[in-house]
């Protein structure tokens, strides 16, 4: 089966590539660098010549509101021409658990809106939804940061690492559509507050963690159902202590 990565040179993308050539599968990673640009629509048709199956993982350049807007939406109108017009069978988009609770970030709404075309578009979908990765810790703490002080709110988290995101998109990818949605996350319920403070301890950062209810997660208040899955989500197994001590013994 041909399976099309788009983002295939980005973080998920560059794991799941060798986990689905693994199970003999033939697979194109599409990013600018390999010459396809998904906003333009350069080379995305000659790309999915043949492919029964594309995965979306790809990101936005930029987080700016109007800028993550166009680009989700630009791209992923391209994207489903270019499926329609080449025949595929199932469309694959990785997006963000919580994304339709929290409309005043703008890359929440724009992946919502993104979720939106692939739902009126033509190809048979399934849209996957992830919770935060591990590997972005270290960025939670520096958007949060003020000094010496990171502020950040005490809402729960249930965060996955990007190696388990990998692997069970590649379940899903070799799967039905299931013209429906379904999460992923990992194996335990964390504080956000919590988890940066372990981070930082861990990494023998200096920098102390305040918690405050108030504080914003890139541009919005959190609850505890904002960043955790509903019922019945995909479980990886990486627990975050053992993430977080290989890291830091890499590192």
């Amino acid at each position: 089966m041909k399976i099309v990565v788009i983002g295939g040179s980005g973080l998920i993308g560059k794991m799941l590539i060798p986990l689905l050539r693994e199970r003999g599968h033939e697979v194109v990673s599409a990013s600018p660098s390999s010459g396809v640009n998904t906003l333009t629509g350069e080379g995305l048709a000659e790309a999915l010549k043949g492919a029964q199956v594309v995965v979306d993982v790809s990101n936005s350049p930029s987080f700016a509101d109007a800028a993550v807007l166009e680009f989700f939406e630009t791209s992923t109108r391209n994207i489903l021409a270019a499926e329609a017009a080449a025949g595929v069978g199932h469309h694959v988009a990785l997006s963000v658990v919580g994304a339709d609770r929290l409309p005043d970030s703008g890359y929440m709404r724009a992946k919502v809106a993104q979720e939106r075309l692939i739902r009126g578009g033509r190809t048979p979908y399934t849209i996957v939804r992830a919770t935060q990765f591990f590997d972005f810790v270290g960025g939670i703490a520096q958007s949060a940061t003020d000094g010496q002080t990171v502020r950040l709110p005490p809402a729960l988290m249930q965060p996955i690492v990007s190696d388990d995101v990998a692997a069970i998109l590649a379940d899903i990818v070799l799967g039905k559509p299931l013209s429906g949605m379904v999460e992923m996350a990992g194996p335990e319920p964390i504080r956000m507050d919590d988890l940066v403070r372990r981070y930082l301890s861990a990494t023998r950062d200096k920098r102390e963690v305040t918690t405050d209810v108030h504080a914003k997660y890139f541009g919005t208040e959190l609850n505890d159902r904002s960043l955790t899955p509903g019922e019945n989500p995909r479980i990886g197994p990486t627990r975050f202590g053992d993430w977080l001590s290989r890291s830091v013994s890499r590192g």
